[in-house]
């Protein structure tokens, strides 16, 4: 079935990821009327050879907001996943005047002035300290969800790379606010220990402003559940 006003989504991906692993969306978006542009950051994917020690979360808002300029987007629902609603948050800020709606999948919500350190207090050191017993600047992927089939994993194993820390240390600096145009969130009520989205959900859910949904899937469900996803997604644009 495809939709009556076809879309255009723009991803912001989440971290140690890319535009790939949503591989198995794009069939999905075509099938259902709609069309799927998933960039990926630079330092990250097949952007990888880009990676240095100066990336921040500022370099991927601009791979975000230079994609909408120089494909000339417009009408867009900005799709921000896990460390991607820290982008999408951003490009909104920058490029309200292209976006229709903001869906958040699993992801962070940042406020003016904060990072995404901010809302993941307990992950901080660990990471830090992960980066420096490293090279110094990248933080090594978390391991993918737990209910990820084998054949997913191989895949995915072998194509995250680690992650500038800058990226998560960056506040991030709104110009005009909360973004002023709708907002969803999908949260995915497969939790793993130490879920930091649960207090995003919470939030989300009581806030004025927001539609809530929730999807029987662990945190990537672009890989896992991406059906589900779709039909969420399609709900949510109708």
């Amino acid at each position: 079935m495809t939709a009556r006003s076809p879309k255009t989504f723009l991803l912001c991906h989440g971290a140690w990821s890319g535009g790939w692993a949503w591989k198995k969306m794009h069939r999905l978006m075509a099938q259902a009327g709609h069309r799927l542009v998933a960039p990926t950051y630079t330092g990250l994917g097949e952007r990888s050879h880009l990676a240095n020690p100066s990336i921040d979360l500022e370099t991927h808002l601009q791979d975000i907001v230079n994609v909408i300029k120089f494909e000339d987007l417009s009408d867009v629902v900005l799709l921000g996943h896990s460390y991607g609603g820290m982008v999408a948050t951003g490009v909104a800020d920058r490029a309200r005047d292209r976006i229709a709606q903001l869906i958040y999948l699993d992801a962070f919500v940042p406020r003016d002035g904060q990072s995404l350190f901010d809302l993941n207090e307990q992950g901080r050191e660990p990471m830090r300290k992960a980066a420096a017993a490293g090279d110094g600047y990248r933080i090594p992927p978390n391991p993918p969800p737990p209910d990820t089939p084998q054949a997913d994993l191989d895949w995915l194993n072998a194509r995250r790379v680690s992650m500038p820390v800058k990226c998560f240390e960056t506040k991030l600096k709104l110009e005009h606010g909360e973004p002023a145009m709708p907002r969803s969130y999908i949260y995915c009520t497969r939790i793993p220990p130490g879920d930091v989205f649960g207090q995003l959900a919470r939030r989300t859910k009581s806030e004025a402003g927001w539609r809530y949904f929730e999807l029987d899937a662990s945190h990537a469900p672009n890989v896992t559940a991406p059906e589900a996803l779709m039909d969420v997604l399609a709900k949510i644009v109708e």
